[in-house]
């Protein structure tokens, strides 16, 4: 399998890869700061979370107040989550179908340099300019959404047209650590331009608060815009783009190359040449060019609904962790920022390994259901010990590493490799393009659920604590598998009939 690739297929994995790095790191960078956002948005957050108050004088306090108490402020931060992931879930049934429409590059490289300037907007500008305003801070966050949205759909895309099936389950389950490997840049990032913050002010009388957040929104969103720089000047996304195209999923053969570019404007043999051009229209009329499949259509592929419902369920779970893991650290156990930040990484940990090792075992299997519903059970039991952690960092990142790999992994294959098995699969019988639109299908609804969820979770927080967060958590984990029951009994029987087979033939 592996001589089957080339220094082009590396590229595209390592570009695509890059992208979504990027854009994770840049979006972790929200919720690492949130800490230091609501201590400048409340008068007494920094007293209740015992900092030196001397950061920032009271002026600056009365000036920056946007909100009376540190509750209003969580309320409003889990609002903003929510604005994004709507807009953001909106977004990817709009960039699927976009995505299949246009150049997956200049959409991709677009996306990137885009949020990366909303991003600046957000965190940079505003401090600079000293501007403060709740419904400015929503407008940004709402096309924030709307233009990460193109990201996702394109790189898988982009990597469905380069690796097919045969050892998607892998490749796909460690090219989708991009995710959590951009919540570990995102957090360590965050976590030194936080400490380089804090070392700066506190040897100073004057200053703000709001510098932390200035640092690290710059920092963050700089190397975004740069990397979609290089994506736009790099990345090739497709092997024809080459001369190569898809052979029997896995292999590559050569694309004939236009005749006529080889020949001269003007050539005294015109019988000849109209020979030659008819030759080629007939073999161009033989391989179709394929046609960018529907919205509704790429709705109703078999598949698509169940795993999207399943998705909506875990995203909400897994996306909270990403908001919520560095604020939670912070309030329940008392833990300084900066440790909440390092320490959130373990989840993500998890995830990357969880991702890579599940989805090789479904690339043995054949079949992805029944490593996703093992792996979701276990998680329910994983979210009932964490809740429980003690007040002790090395045994709650033993067991954030464990909830990551048991629901960061399941979350990771559904949004990669069975996206890209579904806007690969049979019934389209090769003949529509559907990937970027079955993706955004997927994710988009995912998307949907964990909007709903992030407002949720600062809603049950405040009314009835953290442990009724995490029943929430175990609940909407238990759904996930329910929606993947009938694709489950549809593999595991599957699976059956292939070892009877197997034990006719011997």
């Amino acid at each position: 399998m592996w001589s089957l690739y080339t220094y082009h297929h590396l590229l595209a994995f390592l570009l695509t890869f890059l992208s979504y790095v990027l854009l994770h790191a840049s979006r972790k960078t929200f919720s690492n700061v949130k800490v230091s956002i609501s201590a400048q948005w409340t008068p007494s957050a920094l007293q209740q979370n015992g900092s030196n108050s001397s950061l920032s004088p009271g002026e600056t306090w009365e000036e920056n107040q946007l909100f009376a108490d540190v509750e209003e402020a969580t309320l409003f931060l889990g609002a903003l989550d929510s604005i994004f992931l709507f807009s953001y879930a909106v977004g990817l049934y709009i960039s699927g179908v976009i995505g299949d429409r246009f150049n997956l590059r200049y959409v991709l490289s677009f996306g990137l340099c885009g949020s990366a300037v909303t991003e600046f907007v957000f965190g940079t500008l505003t401090e600079w300019l000293h501007f403060y305003n709740v419904y400015f801070y929503c407008i940004l966050w709402v096309i924030n959404g709307l233009l990460q949205s193109t990201v996702w759909p394109c790189v898988v895309a982009i990597m469905g047209n380069w690796f097919g099936k045969s050892g998607r389950g892998f490749i796909f389950g460690l090219w989708s650590a991009c995710a959590s490997v951009g919540n570990i840049l995102g957090a360590f990032l965050a976590s030194s331009v936080l400490k380089y913050g804090y070392e700066r002010l506190c040897g100073k009388e004057e200053g703000s608060v709001g510098l932390l957040r200035l640092y690290a929104f710059l920092v963050t969103s700089v190397v975004q815009f740069a990397g979609g720089v290089v994506v736009f000047f790099g990345l090739l996304t497709s092997p024809k783009e080459i001369g190569l195209s898809d052979y029997s999923e896995t292999g590559l053969r050569s694309v004939t190359r236009d005749s006529d570019s080889q020949h001269p404007l003007m050539n005294d043999d015109e019988d000849a040449l109209c020979d030659d051009y008819s030759i080629q229209q007939r073999d161009e009329e033989l391989e179709p060019q394929p046609k960018a499949i529907g919205f509704l259509q790429a709705f109703c592929l078999p598949g698509v609904i169940p795993y999207s419902l399943a998705y909506a369920c875990l995203k909400l779970v897994n996306y909270s962790f990403f908001f919520w893991l560095p604020f939670y650290l912070c309030n329940n156990f008392g833990w300084k920022e900066v440790q909440a930040d390092r320490l959130s990484v373990w989840y993500d940990v998890g995830g990357i390994v969880g991702g890579t090792v599940q989805g090789l075992i479904s690339d043995v299997l054949g079949k992805r259901a029944p490593v996703l519903a093992i792996s979701l059970l276990l998680a329910m039991g994983a979210l009932v010990g964490y809740s429980h952690s003690p007040n002790n960092q090395l045994v709650n990142g033993a067991l954030l590493a464990t909830t990551g790999f048991l629901i960061g992994g399941p979350s990771n294959i559904i949004s990669s490799a069975i996206s890209a098995d579904l806007g690969r699969q049979g019934a389209l019988q090769n003949s529509q393009q559907a990937l970027a639109t079955v993706t955004g299908i997927v994710d988009g609804t995912g998307s949907i659920g964990a909007a709903g969820g992030q407002y949720l979770v600062s809603l049950i927080e405040s009314k009835l604590g953290w442990m009724c967060v995490f029943y929430f958590f175990i609940i909407m984990t238990g759904c996930s598998v329910l929606f993947i029951i009938p694709l489950l009994y549809r593999e595991i029987c599957s699976l059956c009939r292939d070892s009877q087979a197997r034990t006719h033939q011997l």
